[in-house]
């Protein structure tokens, strides 16, 4: 017991020099979801089974928007701006860009629940309605992305073989692909507009142009996937940033989480130079907050259930775990980094 309060003092001294800014909040409940809202707001949900779960949007501690370093801020610099419950667990929740919308996804099937943040009068994130999912019958919950795009379109899916686009308005299928493929579906983003990457769980990576009629088309790859280490599962990450900084699309980081570990810190890594063989580099920096912010029930350290980076401050993050802690971080340079 000695040894971790040492390290959580050590941790908390190191904190001075090691962050520009470090804000910790303590949510009611845990939330496996952070998703952007703003600049300046996120949202975040429950996932508990069994319960009502709260869904809520948060603004951001106001010093984050302050040009000069701030050093440490006590808890409770978060503030509650709207909220609402769901009846089921959120596994996955995204905002509609450019609306008031908010589409999530849970078990115990793959249909998806819209929400509406009333900013106006009563502070409400609202239900509205429920799109399903090809194949709804399936005991799990549906992958989900949102693009900015008029009408307001959500992309969704369980397996490869049954991704679509729905316009949410209206509940009219957009695209649906013509793949045959019943390959478990990890990740799904829009790329651009026009443009939808899928990643199953093996590890295969798919493209598809939805103003056209073939459906998902295999990325080009003649070497088979791997198998991920420890029987895990594969999972896909689109690099942010505005399109103009890519020629054509953004890159994509294909990745199995076991390869990294999953515990309680969070790590950032340099990929500059990094091939297409799996890299093993020294991380250039790890958040160990949620190690020390508290434990548990039983004494079991908290575990890191999702992070962000912060839409426009390249050096910002938000990282939440099972303890129901949230971070809010700015790493700082090292001394003598060029």
């Amino acid at each position: 017991m000695r040894e971790e309060e040492d390290d959580e003092d050590a941790w908390l001294l190191d904190s001075l020099r090691l962050y520009n800014d470090l804000h910790v909040f303590e949510l009611h409940e845990p939330t496996r979801v952070i998703a952007w809202t703003g600049e300046k707001r996120v949202c975040i949900a429950g996932y508990g089974d069994g319960r009502r779960n709260e869904i809520l949007q948060l603004l951001l501690p106001p010093r984050l928007a302050a040009k000069e370093n701030q050093g440490l801020c006590p808890e409770r610099d978060f503030k509650v701006e709207q909220g609402g419950f769901s009846d089921r667990p959120v596994y996955s929740l995204k905002h509609v860009p450019e609306t008031s919308l908010l589409v999530t996804s849970g078990p115990p099937d793959s249909s998806l629940q819209v929400w509406h943040i009333d900013q106006d009068e009563t502070d409400v994130i609202k239900p509205v309605g429920t799109i399903p999912t090809a194949g709804g019958d399936e005991p799990t919950w549906a992958k989900i992305a949102t693009a900015s795009s008029k009408p307001a379109w959500v992309l969704h899916g369980v397996k490869v073989g049954n991704v679509q686009v729905t316009e949410i308005e209206s509940g009219k299928t957009v695209f649906r692909t013509a793949s045959t493929s019943h390959d478990e579906l990890a990740t799904l983003e829009f790329l651009d507009q026009a443009t939808v990457l899928a990643c199953s769980a093996q590890g295969q990576l798919f493209l598809a142009d939805i103003r056209q009629p073939q459906g998902l088309l295999g990325v080009a790859e003649d070497a088979p996937v791997a198998l991920a280490p420890g029987g895990g599962r594969w999972c896909a990450a689109v690099c942010p940033g505005p399109p103009e900084s890519f020629r054509d699309h953004p890159p994509i980081a294909r990745l199995s989480p076991c390869e990294v570990g999953s515990d309680g810190t969070v790590r950032i890594y340099n990929t500059q130079g990094w091939g297409p063989a799996p890299q093993e580099g020294k991380p250039l920096f790890v958040h160990r907050g949620h190690l020390f912010s508290s434990t548990e029930s039983g004494g079991c350290p908290a575990l890191v259930t999702a992070h962000t980076w912060h839409p426009s401050k390249p050096r910002t993050l938000l990282s939440a775990a099972t303890d129901g802690s949230l971070h809010v971080w700015d790493w700082a340079e090292p001394c003598g980094a060029n």
